[in-house]
């Protein structure tokens, strides 16, 4: 199985993810090799974050690294895009001092909302953010 991967005939990673047509995925701090297979129709992948993408999927392997990879995300996030924070999947088998806990409480003291939580692939769980509906308004469009 490819490491990006959905375990299982559940839902495709992309669609997990919230990717559309038409838009850009980014992934910060990804493992080699790992990717959204099976992207709709003029999705875009890309391995570095920086304005224009719409979902982006920023992995930690390490508490310590929580603030920075959000505060480095939100400060390129536009008002209707998303955010996933991918750490190790402990279920999986592997050790990290992340925990779904920690990771919600950046990502509220960020000025995001949580909204879905999921296994991304077998070996990564992630939890997905954006901005409230109310604080939407407040933020510039970024230009696509």
């Amino acid at each position: 199985m490819s490491p990006g991967a959905a375990p299982g005939p559940g839902t495709p990673l992309a669609a997990k993810l919230g990717v559309r047509p038409g838009r850009t995925v980014a992934l910060v701090g990804a493992p080699r090799g790992w990717t959204v297979p099976a992207l709709p129709e003029g999705a875009a992948l890309r391995r570095s974050l920086g304005p224009g993408a719409d979902v982006v999927v920023t992995f930690v392997r390490r508490a310590a690294q929580l603030a920075g990879a959000v505060t480095a995300v939100v400060a390129v996030l536009g008002p209707e895009d998303a955010v996933w924070v991918a750490w190790p999947r402990r279920a999986a088998g592997h050790a990290s001092d992340v925990t779904d806990e920690g990771v919600r409480a950046c990502g509220l003291g960020a000025g995001l909302v949580d909204v879905k939580v999921a296994a991304l692939g077998e070996d990564w769980s992630g939890l997905r953010f954006v901005w409230p509906k109310a604080a939407r308004g407040a933020l510039a469009p970024r230009r696509r």
